[in-house]
């Protein structure tokens, strides 16, 4: 605990939602507002945000309904994965200038219970890696497809959203385990150039030119074992008719739905998690924390190797924190989609 009397901030904007979204959020559902800063309370922190996520989970907290965390509340501050830099502390074990991982993001600085903060090593990766490839994302992938799915070496990948921070990383940790083929699909033939230049992917396909039922049939004729579904709808269907039998589905998102107000008309082949025997399970990384030190060990060495890369598409300024959202729903994000909050001068 530190006894120096920290300078603290004049003042501390935070995004707040102000209306329930109805189908696609717009700039008017949300509102950036001034917070006063204090001292932090005895076994707290006070932390001067770096970086902040956006995910396309927060889209299903913006709605009132009951779900396996609950909806950001009105007129308050919205919360999600940061990083930043202990500015005060009041909580034995840390000290101005520890890195701190948290959960009160979407604000410039933030009071933080000692219990919710972890801190980050930045000799294992950047600072921001601690949101994407080393944090509550790369997770995802490496449970989703290792545990969840059950990955053997030999089997046959497809990644929906492969361009998305999760898909990017599941199709390059099926690569480095052995599959036997990786295909992934994305939004633009940028994309797909990403996930077969850079990413190793051995086959892709922007799911806008064509039915994905076809470009996946022509781009794993032999079947897949395992379909990693970021997207749902129509990419669910088309994996469905192209799994093997015995084949498994980890269900990460399902992006496609999240705006819509209409009932989805896809998946219309369902029967055939009966015909194949397949096995499609839904999966929250919370569940798995349990990996969260070799997930960090093995990770964090791929990526000193090299043998495993990632994009970053970084959003500048709190005040562009819903423009990155917004953003993230439409899929103009190549990899994690994050917030920075650094000064000009780092």
């Amino acid at each position: 605990m530190s006894d120096a009397t920290p300078v603290l901030p004049a003042a501390n904007r935070a995004w707040h939602l102000v209306r329930r979204p109805e189908g696609w959020p717009v700039p008017e559902d949300f509102a950036l507002r001034e917070l006063p800063v204090t001292a932090p309370a005895e076994g707290a922190v006070l932390v001067r945000n770096r970086y902040f996520s956006v995910d396309p989970y927060m889209r299903g907290r913006m709605n009132d309904v009951k779900s396996y965390v609950p909806p950001f509340r009105l007129d308050q501050p919205m919360d999600g994965g940061a990083v930043g830099e202990v500015v005060a502390s009041a909580a034995d074990g840390f000290a101005p200038g520890d890195l701190v991982l948290h959960g009160l993001g979407w604000r410039e600085y933030a009071e933080v219970r000692a219990e919710h903060a972890a801190r980050v090593d930045t000799s294992l990766a950047p600072l921001p890696a601690y949101l994407g490839v080393l944090g509550m994302p790369g997770l995802t992938a490496y449970a989703g497809l290792l545990e969840v799915a059950s990955f053997q070496p030999g089997d046959a990948v497809f990644v929906s959203g492969a361009a998305g921070a999760v898909g990017g990383q599941v199709g390059q940790i099926a690569r480095l385990k052995g599959a036997s083929r990786v295909i992934g699909s994305a939004g633009s033939d940028e994309k797909v150039r990403l996930l077969t230049e850079e990413y190793g992917f051995d086959a892709a396909f922007n799911y806008k030119k064509a039915p994905v039922a076809e470009q996946l049939a022509a781009a794993a004729p032999d079947g897949i074992d395992i379909y990693f579904d970021n997207v749902g709808g129509e990419h669910l269907e088309a994996a469905l008719a192209s799994l093997k039998v015995h084949g498994r589905v980890t269900v990460c998102g399902m992006i496609a739905r999240y705006n819509v107000t209409e009932p989805p008309s896809a998946p219309r082949n369902l029967d055939l998690l009966i015909r194949k025997r397949l096995r499609m399970e839904g999966m929250l990384v919370a569940d798995h924390q349990a990996l969260q030190p070799r997930f960090v060990a093995e990770v964090s060495g791929w990526i000193r190797s090299g043998e495993l890369t990632y994009r970053e598409t970084v959003v500048e300024g709190v005040e562009h924190g819903v423009d990155a959202f917004l953003g993230l729903l439409r899929g103009e994000n190549t990899g994690k989609m994050i917030v920075s909050l650094e000064s000009p001068e780092g």
